[in-house]
């Protein structure tokens, strides 16, 4: 494993994009603080800008980089993305319209080794052309976004991976809305 995670982590800081199981999907990243990198993601994805992607961090400390305020809901045992107004450090074509974000603490002890290792956080968008159905497993992923990537990580091909995160959002008042 220790050769994925440094050819994972090569890619990500060559500017590169890789397809990745995590906690929750199969997915394509790129460093979250590259805004060339997010591009070629929205491209491959054929997504528009307005629909802001997910960045990942594997715990407490990265997350205080982005964020001041960090609700108790993020250390959820189940995959929990929350939205934060005005985070900070990360690509600006990865905030929304309103200038927030999500971030979600990793699970998947793979992810949270490459983003150690990477020492920032890393976008992590459902593998698939926007507005297809998300693949349940690496075999359902479209020839396009394999051969659009710079690097296929070759963990976890036959795992059956359906698991949505949970997404709140934090309003000014710090209140929590659950959106999905």
């Amino acid at each position: 494993m220790q050769k994925i995670i440094k050819e994972t982590v090569n890619t990500l800081k060559n500017g590169g994009i890789i397809l990745y199981p995590t906690d929750t999907i199969w997915g394509i990243g790129c460093d979250a603080t590259n805004e060339k990198a997010v591009k070629k993601i929205y491209y491959l994805k054929k997504r528009i800008y307005s629909k802001a992607l997910i960045s990942l961090v594997a715990n407490k400390n990265q997350l205080s980089t982005h964020t001041d305020y960090i609700p108790i809901e993020a250390f959820n045992t189940e995959p929990t993305t929350i939205i934060y107004s005005s985070p900070k450090g990360l690509a600006k074509n990865l905030m929304a319209d309103d200038n927030s974000a999500a971030i979600r603490i990793t699970n998947d002890q793979f992810c949270k080794k490459v983003i150690l290792k990477l020492g920032k956080a890393i976008v992590s968008t459902s593998a698939n052309i926007s507005g297809q159905n998300n693949a349940s497993c690496f075999n359902e992923i479209s020839d396009d976004i394999i051969k659009g990537v710079d690097y296929v990580v070759n963990l976890r091909k036959n795992d059956k991976m359906t698991t949505a995160s949970s997404i709140l959002k934090i309003k000014n008042s710090r209140e929590i809305i659950k959106i999905r």
